[in-house]
C-alpha cells in the first residue's frame, strides 16, 4: 500500500532537512513542473481528480482554472493551515514532519496560477510547525527553489509564514483573507470570488495543507497513478484520524474509500473495553452523525454524502454508549457559540440560544416544547439563511443527534435529569 504523503515521516516526527528531502526525491517535481506550462499543470491536476482536503472537496485543478493567467501581478497562493476544526489534527502531522513537501506543493500551485507571492496561514498554537516551516523556507531559498528566477526558469515566488490568533472562522477562506489584511476575520460576500478578487483585491487561491502535499506526487507519477491509489472514484489517499474512546486514537494515511468500520475497528483498535460504538462525526465537529447502520459506508466524499453527512476533514470523532448525546452536542454548540464572528444575526443570536436550550435540558430544566425550538433552529440556521456556512455547519451535529438520539433528549426532559450522570455516580460510589 502506497502512502506518498507520510512515507518519509520519521518515528520521532523530526522534519527532514533539505538534503534529506532531496535524497528521497524532493524537489524533482518542481524541476519537472518547470518544463510544463501553467495550463499543462492545471490540466494534469484536474485529470488526477484531486479534491480539496480541507472539507469542501472541490476539484483543485478546476478551482485554479478560475484565476485569469493574464491578470497583472501580484497574484497570491495561500495555504490554509489554520487547523481549528474540533477533532481535526491531520495537517499538523504534515506541517511538523514534512514542511518541504508542503513548500514544494505550494510552488507547484503558485506556478499553475502564476502567483508571485505565497503565504502559509498557520494556527497560532502550532509552535513546532512554525519553526519547521521557517527553517524549510530558508533552506529552499538558499537552494534556489524560492525567490527570484527559480532554478534559472525566470519564475519568481516569495513565501512567508503568517500566524493567526486562534479563531475558527479563519478557516473560511475569505475570513482568512481579511485576517491577512489586518482586518476583522469576517467572511466576504461572494461574488466576487477570491480567484478574481482575493487578498488585497488581487487574484488568489487558498488551498489546504493536505491538498498541496499531494501535488509533488501527482506531478512525478501522473494522474492515473493518483486515481489508482483510491478504492473508489474519489482519487488518491487520505489522512484519516480517529479520536474518542477508542483503544488507539491517531491518524493514518489510507486509500480514499476505506470503510468507517475498518478505521475504527482495525486502525483505531476498536472501542475501549466495556464501551460500544454509538455514533461518530465523520469529518470533524461540523458534520452530521453516522451511526451503527453506517459502519460499512466508504469514507469518500460521494459515499458519506449519500449517507447523509459530509467527509469534511476525514477526522472521525467517535461517541460511545456511555457518553450522553445531549452533553456531547452541548459541548459542540458551546464551541460554535464562542467562535461565531457575530456578523449576521441568525448565527450571532441563534447558536448561543441553542446552547442555552441544551444546557437547560441537560440540567433537568427542559420542556417538551424545547424539542420544537431545537428543530426550528436547525432549519432556520441552515443553508441559505445565514451569511456563510458557519451556522449550517454548527447545526449538522444537532440535527442528526435529534434524528438518531431523540429518545435521549426526550428522556432528559421527561425524567428531569441525565441518566448517564446517574450511572457514573453509581459506578463512582
Amino acid at each position: 500500500m502506497e502512502r506518498p504523503l507520510t512515507q518519509h515521516i520519521r518515528e520521532d516526527r523530526r522534519p527532514l532537512s533539505l538534503k534529506e528531502y532531496e535524497t528521497v526525491g524532493g524537489y524533482q517535481s518542481l524541476r519537472k513542473m518547470l518544463t510544463m506550462t501553467p495550463k499543462e499543470v492545471q490540466k494534469l491536476v484536474q485529470e488526477s481528480n484531486l479534491r480539496g482536503r480541507g472539507g469542501a472537496g472541490f476539484s483543485t485543478g478546476l478551482k485554479w482554472s478560475f484565476v485569469p493567467l493574464d491578470a497583472p501581478k501580484p497574484k497570491y497562493l495561500i495555504t490554509n493551515a489554520d487547523e481549528m476544526e474540533p477533532g481535526t489534527f491531520k495537517d499538523r502531522i504534515l506541517l511538523e514532519s514534512t514542511p518541504h513537501q508542503l513548500i514544494e506543493g505550494m510552488i507547484i500551485a503558485a506556478y499553475a496560477i502564476q502567483a508571485d507571492i505565497s503565504y502559509v496561514y498557520l494556527r497560532w498554537a502550532y509552535k513546532t510547525a512554525a519553526q519547521a516551516i521557517l527553517t524549510a523556507i530558508d533552506e529552499a531559498e538558499g537552494a534556489g527553489y524560492l525567490g527570484k528566477n527559480i532554478l534559472g526558469s525566470g519564475y519568481d515566488l516569495q513565501m512567508h509564514l503568517h500566524t493567526g490568533v486562534g479563531r475558527y472562522m479563519c478557516g473560511e477562506e475569505t475570513a482568512l483573507l481579511n485576517s491577512l489584511e489586518g482586518k476583522r476575520a469576517t467572511p466576504r460576500a461572494k461574488p466576487p470570488f477570491p480567484q478574481i478578487s482575493g487578498l488585497f483585491g488581487k487574484p488568489t487561491i487558498v488551498n489546504n495543507v493536505e491538498t498541496l502535499c499531494c501535488l509533488p506526487h501527482i506531478i512525478n507519477n501522473g494522474a492515473e497513478w493518483f486515481k489508482k491509489l483510491s478504492l473508489t472514484g474519489d482519487a488518491g489517499t487520505k489522512i484519516y484520524g480517529v479520536s474518542g474512546k477508542v483503544k488507539k486514537p491517531g491518524a493514518w494515511e489510507l486509500p480514499m474509500g476505506v470503510t468507517l468500520r475498518e478505521l475504527i475497528e482495525e486502525h483505531a483498535g476498536g472501542m475501549q473495553d466495556g464501551l460500544k460504538f454509538r455514533g461518530a462525526l465523520p469529518g470533524g465537529a461540523s458534520t452530521d452523525f453516522l451511526v451503527e447502520e453506517h459502519l460499512d459506508v466508504k469514507m469518500d466524499y460521494t459515499s458519506v454524502a449519500a449517507a447523509g453527512s459530509r467527509l469534511g476533514t476525514g477526522t472521525i470523532v467517535v461517541m460511545d454508549d456511555k457518553t450522553c448525546p445531549v452533553g456531547f452536542v452541548k459541548n459542540l454548540e458551546h464551541f460554535f457559540a464562542q467562535e461565531s464572528c457575530g456578523f449576521c444575526t441568525p448565527c450571532r443570536e441563534g447558536i448561543p440560544w441553542v446552547e442555552k436550550i441544551l444546557i437547560s435540558i441537560e440540567n433537568g430544566e427542559g420542556r417538551p416544547e424545547d424539542m420544537d425550538l431545537l428543530e426550528f433552529h436547525t432549519k432556520y440556521l441552515g443553508p441559505g439563511n445565514t451569511f456563510c456556512a458557519f451556522a449550517p455547519g454548527a447545526m449538522e451535529p444537532l440535527q442528526s443527534a435529534l434524528k438518531y438520539f431523540r429518545n435521549d433528549f426526550e428522556k432528559h426532559i421527561r425524567e428531569k435529569n441525565c441518566s448517564y450522570n446517574r450511572v457514573k455516580e453509581m459506578i463512582n460510589g
